[in-house]
């Protein structure tokens, strides 16, 4: 099996482009491997995955993919520090119940982490909750509020607020609007928090060691 970037949800294609040829790569919340097996056929990536689902699971090891079964929360503790170069959480971390605890734990097994998320800022939503004053609901947020696996409410403003508490330091960023099953989409360039409906981003430390304290 043989997959182009266009193959790709629109926030992995970005994550993708991050990606250095021969990196060391970890993503947790792999779902069927996608990212991991382009970033292998493409940029000769040596990377894992860890995947609670079990059905996603054995369609990753059909693909010749590792991957571990498992909660990432705890999974990631057995890991030395700085084993990768980039750390992967695309579209879990509004499920994670302690971010502010498992960021940390990313940044010390690797170099940079990757996290993609729906921006829950974006005007269709504000503009369903205004008129109608329910939870709301769109094609990247599809849930009912009592059956959401969402947790987290995260705006694109939320998260670079949330980096710059714990002292660490956003090195790139995509607001991107997506489209087409988010198959396809721009990035956002302005008024990103109002009309992206993903955010993208990649934190590190500063390059001395020490936590951004800025």
């Amino acid at each position: 099996m043989s997959l182009s970037l266009k193959d790709l949800r629109f926030d992995l294609q970005i994550i993708a482009s991050w990606i250095e040829p021969g990196s060391k790569v970890i993503d947790l919340g792999c779902g069927r491997g996608d990212l991991l097996l382009y970033l292998r056929e493409h940029k000769g990536v040596k990377g894992i995955g860890i995947e609670k689902d079990e059905a996603e699971v054995r369609e990753c090891i059909q693909k010749g993919l590792t991957v571990i079964q498992g909660d990432l929360n705890q999974e990631v503790l057995d890991y030395p520090d700085q084993a990768f170069d980039y750390v992967i959480l695309s579209q879990t971390l509004q499920q994670i119940y302690t971010p502010h605890l498992l960021l940390p734990s990313l940044l010390r097994i690797g170099r940079r982490v990757i996290v993609s998320f729906p921006n829950f800022a974006h005007w269709t939503i504000r503009l369903d909750l205004l008129l109608h004053g329910r939870a709301p609901k769109n094609p990247q947020l599809p849930y009912e509020w009592y059956d959401s696996p969402n947790i987290r409410v995260i705006t694109i403003r939320d998260f670079r607020e949330f980096i710059h508490r714990l002292g660490y330091r956003v090195i790139r960023e995509a607001p991107v609007s997506t489209y087409n099953q988010d198959r396809q989409g721009k990035i956002v360039r302005r008024w990103a928090n109002l009309r992206a409906t993903y955010g993208i981003f990649m934190v590190g430390k500063e390059e001395n060691g020490r936590k951004n304290g800025n």
